[in-house]
């Protein structure tokens, strides 16, 4: 135990002498960068930030023109065609495209429960419309029973009539919907 302790205390001794010596030693450790080297550094940064935005952007870059964009309508200067028909969901649908989507379960449910509302008796319009009439159509009805312009509580109404516009301007909503109606 004796060697031990002599052996534990001389370790101690050098390693602490070794330690001392060390940080006497002046070691230049700078970083010396010269100015040409700073450039070539900064043009490869910029060039990798550049790359970057390029490759996160490309989609919008090399996007093809429809001929929606070379006409000038009124949905372009509103934004509503952009809200509606965005980039930023194609591939997820893509990814998750099934046959039964979350309305269509909804269709078959009602149809089933011979809950299914008549949305084309909602608007009052026929079977055949076209989606200008049932444009049209669902303009006026919204004008006569918007809560803002009626004086009684036509909320409920007004959320019936636009639930029907939903499903009868979208043509895949309605296919859908026609395809359960005939059903129920």
């Amino acid at each position: 135990m004796n060697t031990f302790s002599i052996i534990a205390v001389v370790m101690l001794a050098f390693g602490g002498l070794h330690v001392a010596e060390a940080q006497n030693t002046n070691l230049d450790m700078e970083l010396e960068v010269s100015d040409d080297e700073k450039i070539i550094l900064f043009s490869g940064f910029a060039v990798a930030v550049i790359a970057i935005v390029m490759f996160l952007a490309r989609d919008i870059i090399l996007r093809k023109k429809t001929p929606y964009d070379k006409e000038n309508l009124e949905s372009q200067r509103d934004k509503t065609f952009e809200k509606y028909h965005s980039d930023w969901g194609d591939d997820y649908e893509e990814l998750g495209q099934r046959r039964n989507t979350k309305q269509e379960k909804e269709f078959r449910d009602a149809a089933n429960n011979n809950e299914l509302p008549n949305y084309y008796d909602i608007i009052g319009v026929s079977k055949n419309s076209t989606p200008d009439e049932i444009k049209k159509k669902f303009r006026e009805l919204a004008k006569k029973t918007h809560p803002d312009k009626t004086k009684e509580d036509s909320e409920d109404k007004m959320a019936e009539l636009n639930k029907a516009y939903e499903v009868l301007s979208d043509k895949e909503l309605r296919e859908k919907y026609d395809r359960y109606l005939n059903v129920g």
